[in-house]
């Protein structure tokens, strides 16, 4: 069904700390949650934009932090 600007989403994240948005009128899929942000999906992107500012995974981020720790 085409999004016609009104339907509701819900902002999720998951244990990477990546974010996506899901229909609010369906079960977030395994491994992600709900993150506290719902509205249209225009609002969830940018609430996403302003929020996610680092792309990486979570799992990279720890590992690169670990090698610039050993290192310095």
């Amino acid at each position: 069904m085409p999004d016609n600007g009104s339907a509701s989403y819900h902002v999720v994240v998951n244990h990477e700390e990546q974010y996506s948005i899901w229909p609010s009128d369906q079960e977030i899929p395994a491994g992600w949650r709900a993150e506290g942000t719902s509205g249209v999906k225009a609002e969830c992107l940018a609430h996403i934009d302003r929020v996610w500012t680092d792309m990486r995974p979570r799992s990279l981020r720890e590992r690169m932090a670990a090698r610039s720790t050993e290192a310095g």
